[in-house]
């Protein structure tokens, strides 16, 4: 029988970037929280500027288990799903917050409103066939205080754009409206960057820094950046990156009211009788735990927290837990991780090191912000250039034809040009469609024996046309910038394993289509919350994790305003 703690007003399974935000309202709040993390403690010492540990080996002293969950990949049902490369989350307390690359964008408008904007500007017959898109049952304006509760928490960078609708061409003038400036100043711009912006300004675009969880001054006892550049897949050995573990996580610690259960590895959620959920079982070695709770909230990664449920079936929940409706794993998609473009220059870059959340961003074709009346497709795309390199980084870089791919020939192409290349990230807008899901994979086992996720999804044509349109205003920005020559990516298809995973637990206010209410809360078991980018039901042209922080404090302050109600 498995060891009974004592019960908790709230367990959160997962104390990454959702589940460690979400601690804070609760703990101040006076709740007892338990969160289980998986992964254990970590500090400044485990974060070794070493590009071979972090980027070529993916830091193998903590992956061990997300490696063993790695989700099999399929494009279509009548494909064998298969385990290809590696898995890019982490388990530790801060989770993926340690060594993402700490982007942190505020959707816009319109990623709310796709549907009814879409129609109301194009026509019905825009909505790509087979999508499953909905509007969100909240706008932007909802989200808004969230928003700027969580920069300010947790610590971002960046230019606002939009005042309270003042705009500033320094900052984003396509943005939503926002409540005041950021916490704190971008990220310094290099020469490089400063001529991408000249560039893109004499193309008559609007360049601008964007936001980042990165410190550039002191902020909250925590020193600004050393633009050190290991942030690309590393922790920061300085605290200046605004990791869960290091910001919102210690503040519900200093109520009191939190406690943190790490190398908790947690295997399903029980239910009783009506249906009502009453804790989470785990592991830690070969001991069996169980820690009941008045109220549960999942706050895994897209694939973990669509893994959960599904493994917790019941009398009350056959086909898994909040699943009587059959949306579980449904509405998947992915940010389109292909198609990038990158350029040579004749002349040096001075772009060594830096980090990937240095850079000049331009918002002219993302969205519904340019007309997309005589285009194929809907959406868009954020073009980023950046200030990111190291040795083996810039050593498998393109020869763009110019040289050999090996050889001595290419070792010399590599040293007289490995400071003159440089590649973008093009964030694209994705939507879901009915046959992109997440199941259970009948075959793969963890080490547990447990089943792991298999996604089964592709890229559709409205995804890859955008991708070709966005990779030639790239091209046509590079050129401006003084570029002779530039690579391509491949479109590519296929949606494989990826840190920017969103839906699965869709947010809405119909059952019918959605797991969660617009709150966060299962439809089907009220006290049980789902957190992070699973809920959401649009990617937009934008790293997910300020949205699902926004998000996971919006949810943990429902729940205490309505604490009565939902816990019974």
């Amino acid at each position: 029988m498995p060891r009974r703690n004592s019960e908790a007003d709230v367990v959160i399974v997962g104390m990454g970037a959702a589940g460690g935000v979400a601690a804070l309202p609760l703990a101040r709040a006076g709740l007892r929280v338990v969160g289980l993390e998986a992964g254990t403690w970590l500090d400044r010492r485990d974060f070794v500027p070493d590009e071979i540990r972090n980027n070529v080996r993916d830091w193998p002293f903590i992956v061990k288990k997300t490696q063993q969950e790695r989700p099999t990949v399929r494009n279509n049902a009548s494909q064998t799903a298969s385990q290809v490369g590696g898995h890019p989350m982490m388990n530790a307390v801060g989770g993926t917050s340690i060594h993402y690359w700490a982007q942190s964008w505020r959707l816009n408008p319109w990623d709310f409103r796709v549907v009814s904007e879409t129609v109301r500007r194009y026509g019905g017959s825009r909505i790509p066939a087979g999508s499953t898109v909905e509007d969100w049952p909240l706008d932007y304006d909802e989200l808004e205080p969230f928003y700027d509760l969580v920069e300010r928490e947790v610590g971002i960078s960046g230019k606002a754009g939009n005042i309270r609708g003042e705009l500033d061409r320094r900052g984003n003038p396509f943005e939503g409206p926002r409540a005041r400036e950021y916490p704190m100043p971008p990220l310094r711009w290099t020469a490089f960057l400063e001529g991408m912006a000249d560039s893109a300004r004499s193309l008559g675009w609007n360049p601008f820094p964007g936001p980042a969880a990165i410190n550039t001054e002191i902020y909250e006892g925590r020193p600004g950046c050393v633009y050190h550049g290991h942030c690309n897949k590393g922790g920061c050995h300085v605290d200046a990156k605004s990791a869960t573990y290091v910001t919102t996580i210690p503040k519900a610690l200093e109520t009191g009211n939190l406690t943190v259960i790490p190398r908790a590895h947690v295997t399903t959620i029980e239910v009783d009788g009506d249906g009502r959920v009453t804790g989470a079982n785990y592991v830690i070695g070969n001991d069996e735990y169980f820690q009941p709770a008045k109220v549960v909230l999942l706050a895994g990664y897209t694939y973990e927290n669509v893994r959960m449920l599904l493994l917790s079936s019941s009398r009350a929940y056959p086909d898994g837990l909040s699943n009587n409706h059959g949306q579980v794993g449904r509405h998947y998609m992915s940010h389109h991780q292909g198609a990038g473009v990158s350029a040579l220059f004749p002349f040096d870059l001075s772009s060594w090191y830096g980090l990937p959340a240095q850079g000049v961003a331009v918002d002219e074709w993302a969205d519904d912000n340019f007309d997309h009346s005589n285009l194929p497709f809907i959406g868009g795309g954020n073009l980023w250039v950046y200030s990111d390199r190291r040795p083996i980084g810039a050593a498998n870089m393109s020869t763009y034809g110019r040289g050999p791919n090996w050889g001595s020939a290419w070792k010399s192409f590599i040293r007289e040009n490995a400071d003159r290349s440089v590649s973008s990230y093009i964030q694209k807008t994705t939507l879901p469609y009915e046959t992109n899901v997440l199941d259970l994979d009948p075959t793969a086992k963890d080490s547990l024996g447990l089943p792991v996720i298999r996604i089964t999804a592709s890229y559709r044509e409205n995804e890859l046309r955008i991708a070709a349109y966005l990779q030639d205003k790239m091209e046509q920005w590079y050129r401006e910038a003084g570029a002779v020559e530039v690579s391509r990516g491949g479109l590519g298809n296929t949606m494989g394993v990826t840190t920017h995973a969103y839906g699965g637990t869709r947010m809405g206010d119909d059952m019918e289509t959605n797991v969660v209410d617009r709150w966060g809360f299962s439809h089907e078991a009220g006290n049980l919350g789902v957190l992070g980018a699973s809920v959401m039901g649009t990617s937009g042209a934008r790293n997910p994790t300020l949205t699902a922080q926004a998000l996971s404090w919006r949810t943990a302050q429902h729940l205490v305003d309505a604490w009565g109600e939902i816990a019974g």
